[in-house]
């Protein structure tokens, strides 16, 4: 069953406008050390299903001519990423990828159905064709409370990483998520990835 936002776009533009979330702020402004930013490390190993989805995609796995650190978040922009976040939450039924094709794993874009990761990569798409630059559009890989594997879209904002997340229809702050951040997608190259320095204290319950 799809997750539905409970919160319309507006009510959550206009609570974060009240925060001064969405102030104007130049990127060389932007203090990257801020616990609002997710650290990494070095380089780690790439996740199988994206692994694969680059092997019949080259061309959105490469490296950036241009790096964008942070991307201006502005109160319409935020209001087309809330937007865009409800939409494929909304229009895409959650099925795993072994009801759905028979495997344990395979990224892809949805059609209609798709995992955590296939949403993921729907909104990032999204993004990138209404402007923002997919070097701040970010694939993560996180644990769940229960120990499970999870896949979210983290968004790197003059405010924060941002995170677009189909089990929650709230976009947050990537530090007020309940999950344990393990790795991302390398904002110099869509087919690298790093590892995340997660250092929060969180209470993972036992299978």
């Amino acid at each position: 069953m799809p997750i539905k936002n409970k919160f319309a776009a507006e009510v959550v533009a206009i609570a974060l406008l009240a925060l001064g979330m969405v102030l104007p702020a130049t990127a060389a402004s932007v203090d990257l050390s801020n616990p609002a930013f997710a650290q990494t490390a070095g380089p780690t190993s790439i996740p199988i299903g994206h692994s694969e989805f680059c092997k019949t995609r080259r061309s959105e796995c490469g490296a950036y001519k241009k790096v964008v650190e942070v991307e201006e978040l502005s109160e319409s922009r935020w209001r087309k990423l809330v937007a865009i976040n409800d939409r494929f939450n909304r229009d895409i039924v959650p099925v795993s990828d072994k009801d759905l094709y028979q495997v344990d794993e395979l990224w892809t874009y949805p059609d209609g159905y798709g995992d955590c990761e296939d949403i993921a990569l729907a909104k990032r798409r999204a993004l990138i064709a209404d402007g923002w630059d997919a070097s701040a559009l970010l694939m993560a890989v996180v644990r769940q409370e229960n120990g499970e594997g999870h896949a979210v879209l983290m968004v790197r904002t003059d405010r924060g990483d941002l995170v677009l997340d189909n089990q929650d229809g709230m976009v947050k702050l990537w530090a007020d998520t309940p999950y344990k951040f393990l790795k991302r997608q390398s904002q110099a190259d869509a087919g690298q990835w790093v590892d995340i320095l997660d250092t929060r204290v969180l209470t993972v319950a036992q299978r």
